[in-house]
């Protein structure tokens, strides 16, 4: 069967499977040292609530059927460390049918995490991972040479990716349109990066250049996806670019990395040197059977995210299916002009007063202390710094898991202050928290000359009261 494969890809998929696997270890490696504080049994929006409200047949996963932290951990750390073999080539080493079954319980596993993680995991990159996850179970190994069909898929899921940000963005706000967004995004993005001040203050010719380039790269070029090699070839080299440069001017966990990696996917590994030295292996008949239907299945799915692009009322991010076979992808149809960041602090005063001293609390990745560099963590996920950024659009984004962290602030919970980069009370909780909202903007050369701050904040309001814990819960809590 000469037609299902394509030797010449064989280096591709060596890189796309192993560079994967390297994601899933990020991935998995991030819900284990988060998920006490964000979904665990005293976490703040626990599994356990969760599944007594949604069935399994809405969010298949193996909690539903058992919870407990540490089976969590032993999901969580085992998945690292099967993609970790991975990453070391376990799916060539060992026969065909036993590869995809390692891809495919690498896949179940994280499916598993998702589906319980609720806000914390309601982003595009999860669902990226798990159907470009299941995707690479039917990748082969080296057994088999690259089957056609596949090939094919991943293209067909960037083509989708890129096409479906393009969309939302020329659909959406009409600084894309006009060229202009980039005046903004830079400073106004979730969590900016180390290089995102110096992105900011390029000159506004380049951003109106970059926008045009994102319209370009994102609405032309996945077309050529398609195309004969080396045309397709180009083509993904061109989303690479783009990538590489989302890469170096913010953070958005894995999915720069994962996009760059779907694209090296469709590049024809003959065309590099030594690429054209590669085995010719056949590929069985259950396998071509196995694929064949995937595909198919696949294919009918494909109908929804379609449906979506071509819709006025495109929508981002979302999921068709609870298994996330095939989804819709797009972000920023909407850039924000100002940014507002809640900043946390707390008193050991029982009754403050106006001369109180309140005490900061210090994030990992989201802007705080004006003078703080921004930090580079993707491909690593920082779930709370995310969320806060919502939480300072709007309160509606964070109802119901904001009120629980600050309750765990007051009790001195130890798992939800691994998450932060300072606690201010490190012998004893403090006797009340408050949040106030800041308007933030990158200061100005002549700025971070004289002060060396990277930030510039007001006081826009109050955001939360100061509150305290009543006496039991707060003893039980730190208890």
């Amino acid at each position: 069967m000469q037609w299902f494969t394509a030797p010449d890809y064989w280096l591709s998929r060596i890189v796309f499977q192993r560079g994967l696997a390297g994601l899933y270890v990020v991935a998995f490696v991030s819900a284990a040292l988060q998920f006490r504080a964000l979904v665990g049994a005293r976490g703040m929006l626990p599994v356990p609530a969760f599944t007594r409200r949604v069935p399994a047949r809405r969010a298949p996963s193996l909690f539903q059927w058992h919870y407990s932290d540490a089976l969590f951990a032993s999901v969580a750390w085992g998945g690292a460390l099967l993609a970790l073999a991975l990453v070391a080539g376990a799916g060539d080493a060992v026969p065909l049918p036993v590869s995809m079954l390692l891809w495919l319980l690498l896949w179940a596993l994280y499916l598993s995490i998702v589906n319980v993680g609720q806000t914390w995991y309601s982003f595009g990159w999860e669902s990226l991972l798990l159907e470009t996850g299941f995707l690479a179970v039917l990748l082969g190994n080296a057994d088999t040479g690259p089957p056609v069909l596949v090939l094919f898929l991943l293209r067909w899921l960037l083509f989708r990716v890129e096409f479906g940000a393009g969309l939302i963005k020329i659909r959406g706000d009409p600084c894309w349109r006009n060229l202009t967004c980039l005046y903004h995004h830079h400073e106004t993005q979730p969590m900016p990066g180390p290089l995102s001040w110096f992105f900011h203050h390029l000159p506004k010719p380049l951003h109106r250049a970059e926008c045009a380039a994102n319209h370009v790269v994102q609405l032309g070029v996945p077309v050529l996806l398609f195309a004969p090699q080396p045309v397709a070839t180009v083509a993904a080299g061109l989303m690479v670019a783009t990538q590489l440069w989302l890469v170096l001017s913010g953070n958005f966990a894995w999915l720069n990395w994962l996009t760059i990696l779907l694209a090296l996917s469709a590049m024809d590994g003959s065309l590099l040197p030594g690429g054209q030295d590669h085995p010719r292996p056949g590929a069985p008949l259950w396998y071509v059977v196995v694929v064949c239907a995937a595909t198919a299945l696949i294919l009918v799915q494909s109908r929804h995210p379609v449906r979506n692009l071509l819709s006025r009322r495109q929508t981002m991010n979302r999921s068709f299916d609870p298994l996330h076979l095939v989804n819709t992808y797009g972000a920023f149809g909407t850039v924000s002009r100002v940014r507002d960041e809640i900043v946390i602090e707390g008193t050991d005063e029982v009754a403050p007063g106006p001369d109180t001293v309140w005490r900061e609390y210090g994030f990992r990745g989201k802007p705080g202390d004006p003078r703080r560099l921004p930090r580079q963590f993707a491909p690593y996920h920082l779930r709370l710094d995310w969320l806060m950024w919502f939480a300072a659009l709007s309160p509606g984004y964070a109802g119901d898991w904001f009120g629980p962290f600050v309750e765990r602030l007051l009790a001195g919970d130890r798992d939800t202050l691994r998450l932060l980069r300072h606690n201010p009370f490190p012998d004893a909780p403090p006797a009340r928290v408050r949040a106030l909202l800041y308007r933030y903007r990158f200061t100005t050369w002549r700025e971070l000359r004289e002060t060396g701050a990277w930030w510039h904040r007001t006081l826009v309001r109050e955001y939360l009261p100061p509150v305290r814990l009543r006496g039991p819960a707060r003893q039980d809590r730190a208890g």
